[in-house]
């Protein structure tokens, strides 16, 4: 095999459409309109543009893996005929026979075809294929002088035309392309098709870890008559059949503990929410979070769950809970940091103590330091701002600010020793937060006057502020058990476990400015 095959490729590669495609957005375009008329060629030939015929038996990853350490002679002996599907991916030509790579979804392979190992028809066919194409290949396997694993091709039939040409290149695509044409992206780069399937992995392994702790795995409504769960702008829409306004849900936050007043002991949902805020490497309107609560647990106890959540999570992805995100280190040892957060403020964040106790001092300290300020900011949201610009960027080994203002959390319980402060942490890693937790506000009583607060904040302007709910205070008038309950963002999960620094890297399809904007 190996003389004939050195025979076939004396004559130089060819050039040309096939070689090296021209990318071009424009349907009128010389490239384009040359593979709209070879398709309409191929089908007047009788050939199948779009069949639904073609089974392949094998994957591309699953032959490298049991026939990779194969030597030639064991090629020889080898008498199976192996069948894959795939898009071609580059192609060498050499006049009466070619090489060309196969890409399927397990990954790529090189195939070789020559004019007198296949009937007259298939190699015609296979010449007038375009990079891009879908393929269905037969063939036996063998390895070339280089040692890579090849398919001797002996059957070759078209899956699915290729109208569009590919970038040459996967360096040729800008990222706005990347996200809008996700399909292309996929296509060509391995990369990004392996941030998704770990992205997969890790939405398995967070949910074997709660059912493995005996969490139930429910389903809360996607649209509410009231917006509520957390501080943000809601989107909105407008149900015609109940003549009202809905909106999209913020967090499914009240409806899960509505399920601890029903009975369930523990309760988590992975879900798509939705906030009316802006863009940016961290935020996107539309974003997967998983929110989970335990009856008769507080917020030390979500830090446990969490710790061991996490690192459990980092093992089964990443084989290790040591890592690098965006050149750096991070290490998921136990036990976590646990900080106060007016300690933080004073002792990592470098601001004067008087700020924690005197709102006018906090006022000053956020104008000193730039912050975007508003003589209407409770002295808790002044606080908060603070601890955004200089606490936040220095937490980057996973570390619980806990005891949140009360004025900022107004879901969770008081402390029961400093009632400004609540029950609560938030979980941050390499300088951004990755989960929200807090011993739960189980008073109807207090939980009435905070949502009278909020609803008042709502109304002097603050569209993130919280509306009231009578329906969930009724819930709790029926008693809650005291519980611990905790929002973990996935998506920034994703991006650290597969070291990414933009959202977009890892949702499929991100939500973008119209073109021109």
């Amino acid at each position: 095999m190996q003389d004939q095959l050195n025979q076939d490729i004396q004559t130089p590669p060819e050039t040309g459409e096939n070689r090296t495609p021209r990318r071009d957005d424009d349907e009128s375009s010389p490239v384009i309109q040359a593979r709209f008329e070879k398709a309409r060629h191929l089908a007047a030939s009788g050939v199948k543009l779009y069949p639904n015929t073609f089974r392949p038996a094998h994957k591309i990853a699953g032959l490298k893996t049991r026939f990779g350490a194969f030597g030639p002679e064991a090629f020889e002996a080898l008498e199976d005929v192996f069948s894959l599907a795939g898009r071609i991916m580059a192609r060498r030509d050499y006049g009466k026979s070619a090489f060309f790579d196969l890409a399927d979804s397990s990954g790529r392979m090189q195939a070789y075809i020559r004019k007198q190992s296949v009937d007259e028809a298939t190699y015609a066919l296979f010449k007038k294929l375009d990079i891009g194409d879908l393929v269905g290949l037969g063939g036996r396997l063998f390895k070339t002088r280089t040692g890579e694993l090849t398919l001797m091709v002996s059957a070759l039939e078209l899956v699915s035309k290729g109208l569009w040409p590919l970038p040459e290149k996967y360096h040729e695509m800008g990222a706005e392309m990347r996200y809008r044409q996700r399909y292309v992206d996929l296509i060509m780069n391995e990369e990004s098709r392996r941030v998704f399937l770990t992205r997969s992995k890790i939405i398995s392994a967070v949910r074997e870890f709660m059912t493995g702790k005996g969490f139930v795995e429910v389903e809360t409504p996607m649209m509410h008559a009231i917006p509520g769960g957390a501080a943000a702008r809601p989107f909105e829409t407008f149900h015609h059949a109940l003549d009202r306004e809905l909106y999209l849900r913020i967090a499914p936050e009240l409806y899960l503990k509505r399920l601890l007043v029903g009975g369930f002991d523990r309760v988590f949902e992975i879900n798509r929410s939705f906030r009316n805020e802006g863009l940016s490497l961290q935020h996107n309107p539309e974003f997967t979070m998983m929110e989970f609560y335990q009856s008769y647990a507080d917020f030390n106890d979500m830090m446990d769950l969490t710790e061991e959540m996490f690192i459990q999570v980092a093992e089964k992805t990443l084989g290790t809970t040591s890592f690098s995100y965006q050149g750096t280190g991070v290490d998921f040892a136990r036990p976590w940091k646990r900080l106060g957060f007016d300690q933080a403020i004073v002792e990592l964040g470098g601001a004067p103590p008087e700020v924690i106790q005197d709102r006018a001092a906090a006022m000053a300290h956020l104008k000193a330091i730039g912050g975007e300020k508003s003589e209407a900011d409770p002295h808790g949201k002044i606080l908060a701002k603070i601890f955004d610009l200089l606490v936040e960027p220095k937490l980057i080994n996973p570390t619980f600010i806990t005891l949140y203002p009360a004025d900022i959390s107004p879901l969770a319980r008081r402390n029961e020793e400093n009632p400004r402060l609540t029950d609560r942490f938030e979980l941050f890693i390499t300088g951004r937060e990755l989960a929200n937790a807090f011993s739960e506000l189980n008073d109807p009583l207090d939980q009435r006057q905070r949502f009278l607060a909020q609803a008042a904040e709502r109304a002097a302007g603050d569209e993130e502020s919280m509306s009231m709910d009578d329906d969930y205070v009724r819930a709790l008038m029926y008693g809650m058990p005291p519980a611990g309950g905790e929002g973990v963002g996935i998506d920034r999960l994703v991006m650290l476990l597969t070291d990414v620094p933009s959202i977009k890297d890892v949702i499929l399809f991100p939500h973008l400015r119209s073109v021109g904007q």
